[in-house]
């Protein structure tokens, strides 16, 4: 089994930062594919940024791209998103996510494509 813990979701202003945190315990062998997701309320949740660790390849969302940064620490096997120029759109719950696939182009902000997840942490930006 895996688990995911998220921490760093705060309240902030627009045109600020925040660093999420995602700590990885469990059976971690093969485990390549992250990904960062957010749900906002009444909506769906979706993809904002992941990485393949097996190729060090990342996504993003176009809503985020040149924002966020997605990014591994592999001795405290801890991932991170770095969100700059936030906005009130990102207001959302974001949760991260984990999955085993053996190839880099399974690695997509496909919900189907991660079976663990953790339980979320809040962002709220204000205008």
């Amino acid at each position: 089994q895996v688990q995911l813990a998220e921490s760093g979701g705060d309240s902030v202003q627009a045109g600020g930062s925040l660093r999420l945190s995602c700590g990885i315990s469990g059976t971690t062998h093969n485990l390549y594919c992250f990904g960062w997701f957010r749900q906002a309320p009444g909506k769906e949740r979706e993809g904002v940024a992941g990485l393949y660790t097996g190729g060090g390849s990342t996504y993003y969302d176009d809503s985020v791209k040149g924002r966020f940064t997605v990014s591994q620490d592999n001795a405290s096997n801890t991932l991170y998103l770095q969100m700059n120029s936030l906005k009130p759109e990102d207001t959302a719950r974001y949760y991260c996510a984990a999955g085993r696939v053996p190839y880099k182009w399974m690695c997509t902000p496909q919900i189907n494509v991660y079976p663990y997840w953790g339980q979320g942490t809040q962002v709220t930006v204000s205008s």
